[in-house]
């Protein structure tokens, strides 16, 4: 069996010392899992060397972490706004673009499927509290931002859509660590699941043939006992895997 080779953004510190770059054992331990190879990418690469990585994998997956810069879809940012990294926005929108136009497979996680939005020229509700507002805790914060993996709310997903195929359900519990949420929609990305509130929880590229999906919860850490989660790593796996 093949084994494809899977860009992975890495967070990055703001305003710290030493700078580093790191990423969640989650998501790596995700993607080995389902039969993939992660290739962790940190903003600090230099362009010679994100040109020869590109050159080599075979899909990408864009990690959760701090906030999208406002800046990036023209608004100011909100007083909540935290852990704004210029060097990570360029890197993932680029990866994004790269990988949409090079139809690579791409599943993007929290930030993630922020960025995708924004990289495809959508925009961003800064803190769903304040805007739209919302009951639902979206954050988890009265688990005190501990146990990741225990679900909060559910997700219904649209019948038909590549997100239900993959999931195999309609309807998912999920886990949830965030503020921002897509408002307008990027070009070519249609919504297909959704929170009981209405915050748009999954996207997906609507040309068929082409792997672009996003969610807005944590799968990575409900793969040992979700299988829905499990199903969307091997997705993106399976499908680097043909281009391996």
């Amino acid at each position: 069996m093949k084994f494809p080779l899977i860009a992975v953004s890495t967070s990055v510190t703001v305003d710290k010392y030493p700078e580093r770059a790191y990423v969640n054992a989650s998501y790596l331990n995700a993607v080995q899992q389902a039969g993939g190879v992660p290739v962790p990418m940190p903003p600090h690469l230099s362009p010679a060397a994100r040109a020869e990585l590109f050159k080599h994998v075979h899909g990408v997956l864009l990690t959760g972490g701090g906030d999208v810069d406002p800046a990036r879809f023209g608004e100011t940012p909100h007083p909540t706004t935290t852990e704004v990294s210029t060097a990570r926005d360029t890197l993932e929108i680029e990866l994004t673009r790269w990988a949409v136009e090079k139809r690579l497979p791409l599943l993007a996680v929290c930030r993630g499927l922020q960025v995708l939005n924004v990289a495809l020229g959508g925009s961003l509700y800064q803190d769903i509290p304040s805007e739209p507002g919302s009951p639902l805790d979206h954050s988890q914060a009265g688990l005190q931002g501990k146990a990741r993996h225990i679900p909060t709310h559910q997700v219904k997903v649209r019948d038909g859509s590549r997100l239900a195929g993959i999931l195999g359900a309609l309807e998912v519990d999920v886990n949830s660590f965030h503020h921002q949420a897509i408002k307008r929609l990027g070009q070519g990305l249609a919504d297909v699941a959704w929170a009981p509130d209405s915050i748009v929880e999954g996207v997906e590229l609507g040309e068929p043939d082409q792997f672009v999906v996003g969610v807005q919860w944590h799968p990575e850490e409900l793969v040992g006992n979700d299988r829905a989660a499990f199903n969307l790593f091997a997705a993106l796996a399976n499908r680097a895997r043909e281009l391996s």
